[in-house]
């Protein structure tokens, strides 16, 4: 079989003047191409490939696993990224997924990291010269990574003089980080440091706004925001930013005749301020930042003592180390039907939960738990005890059922139960909701499930393609009425399994059943909305 091959693309800014040769090579040499949707739309002039598969926000696994899958199947992919794909990018993710497959560089499928501008250079472009010294990253996103860590590292750029640019800075949600950074920013920098917002920077909505560090948060940023800080040097000028390179030490600007010949230039006097590579010296005075003269601790002395004794590197305390956490994100219910907690589970609920982990009540009736543990299995065995339903988060197979009238209406229960033993929890292209009615008055509302249940007259109505969410939302159709009890989970078997192969990653079941116009013998009917009602992109 033909070896397939991923190319990971950083494709820049997003206009065509500033995307690499070679990246545009790349994406017209794949036959597939899997990436952010907005981002698909970007690049499209340059895609010849025949395969587009575009998915949202927070999809970034699972485009990665597409692209190895398609890759181990022959296929040629690119997996896209705006800026370079190596910062805050694609690349790393598709390596991880490599890795966990046991993938080599030798016997494996071919990878290419194709590089592209990053935001922090087309945004600097736009401003002037601000990242013309020492300058880092910082992302304020703190899905991935704790708050806490991220704060360590504004106020360690901020104390060093960093130039530093700001990655997602605000989001719907998290609308506080930026307000946190500004204040640390603020300990250590003046509050008329110059600072650059750029939104868009080489699209068709690009704005520019030049600020400074006490007033950037009365401008607009959001998450296509890039925000950079300048340094103690950093400077306005004719509606630039400028950070000077130090040239003031060893040039005289303006001047003709320069007072260093270009030879000088680099000789020890005139760079009083260096590392002297003898002595491991460097004179003071001439940095900006305020800063103590440190002697030797008495801890760093027993360190080094005890290295010496012991033969072996001993590891000082103060370095930073940040441990990779593994968190347990799983749901828990009191049953399918059962929507009652009984006190006793709450406490273990609590208990399980501890200082560190967190439980957001979720409208499906279930507990989403998310637990630092490196013993996932003792959790699990301990909520089951205490007769406490455990499932699987993410892009899986969830059963919602009615309370059946509090029992009342008992007789098809045992039918839901069966559906969430047999069918719950199973990994599919994205999450689907089985909505399960115990009577034929529906009112769990199981026709706007992705898949809806009704049992009515001892036997049930199957509804599929609900459209669960947006403006645009609308009910599932009826496709079969009647069907017998013993029918009902091989029909769904079936119809689960045609999605879970077929479906693109990220693909709702009415997108699949849009698409393709079949599932099973059921034909598609379009259910959506005759009004048209304008599009709502993601942020407003």
């Amino acid at each position: 079989m033909k070896k397939g091959k991923i190319f990971v693309v950083g494709f820049g800014p997003g206009d065509r003047e500033h995307i690499t040769n070679r990246a545009v090579v790349a994406l017209q040499q794949s036959d597939c191409i899997i990436g952010y949707k907005t981002y698909v739309e970007l690049i499209e002039p340059f895609v010849t490939a025949k395969s587009i598969v575009s998915t949202g926000m927070t999809e970034e696994v699972s485009r990665a696993q597409d692209a190895v899958k398609k890759a181990e199947a022959g296929h040629i992919v690119s997996v896209i990224s705006s800026g370079d794909s190596g910062v805050y990018g694609m690349a790393g993710l598709v390596y991880e997924v490599l890795i966990e497959k046991g993938w080599t560089e030798k016997e494996g499928i071919a990878v290419e990291i194709v590089p592209g501008i990053s935001a922090i250079n087309s945004c600097a472009s736009l401003l002037g010269a601000p990242v013309m010294h020492d300058s880092c990253t910082i992302s304020l996103s703190d899905h991935l990574t704790p708050w806490t860590v991220i704060e360590k590292r504004i106020e360690a750029a901020a104390m060093a003089d960093f130039v530093i640019a700001l990655y997602n800075p605000k989001s719907g949600r998290r609308t506080r980080q930026i307000v946190e950074a500004q204040n640390i920013l603020l300990k250590y920098r003046s509050p008329e440091t110059p600072v650059g917002l750029v939104k868009s920077a080489y699209r068709e909505n690009q704005n520019v706004v030049l600020t400074t560090l006490a007033e950037m948060l009365e401008h607009d940023i959001g998450m296509l925001t890039t925000v950079i800080i300048g340094n103690s040097s950093t400077f306005f000028y004719d509606n630039k930013i400028i950070t000077p390179r130090g040239y003031q030490r060893k040039y005289t600007l303006g001047e003709e005749k320069q007072s260093l010949k270009p030879h000088q230039r680099l000789k020890k006097e005139a760079e009083p301020w260096a590392l002297n590579q003898e002595t491991g010296e460097s004179k003071a005075g001439y940095e900006q930042i305020e800063r103590k003269k440190q002697d030797v601790s008495s801890l760093d002395l027993a360190l080094k003592a005890l290295s010496m004794v012991s033969k072996s590197e001993i590891e000082h305390p103060h370095l930073v180390h940040q441990p990779i956490e593994n968190i347990f994100e799983f749901a828990v219910s009191p049953g399918v039907a059962n929507k009652f907690i009984k006190p006793e589970q709450m406490r273990v609920l609590a208990e399980t939960i501890g200082e560190t982990g967190t439980m957001e009540y979720t409208p499906d009736h279930r507990f989403l738990l998310k637990i630092p543990t490196d013993q996932p299995e003792s959790i699990v065995e301990k909520l089951e005890q205490n007769d406490l339903i455990v499932m699987p988060v993410g892009d899986v197979l969830n059963v919602k059922a009615c309370d059946f009238c509090y029992g009342e209406k008992a007789e098809s229960i045992p039918h839901a139960e069966e559906i969430a033993a047999k069918l719950g929890g199973i990994k599919l292209p994205k999450e689907l909701h089985i909505g399960f009615n115990g009577c034929g008055m529906a009112c769990y509302r199981a026709v706007f499930d992705d898949i809806g249940i009704v049992y009515r007259k001892k036997k049930f109505d199957l509804f599929i393609g609900a459209k669960p969410v947006g403006r645009t939302a609308h009910a599932a159709q009826p496709a079969a009425e009647g069907i017998e009890p013993d029918q009902l989970l091989p029909l769904l078997t079936k119809i689960i399994e045609e999605y879970k192969q077929n479906a693109h990653p990220n693909e709702r079941l009415f997108k699949y059943f849009k698409r393709v116009k079949k599932i099973q013998y059921f034909s598609y009917q379009d259910m959506s909305s005759k009004i048209e009602v304008e599009p709502a992109p993601c942020g407003d």
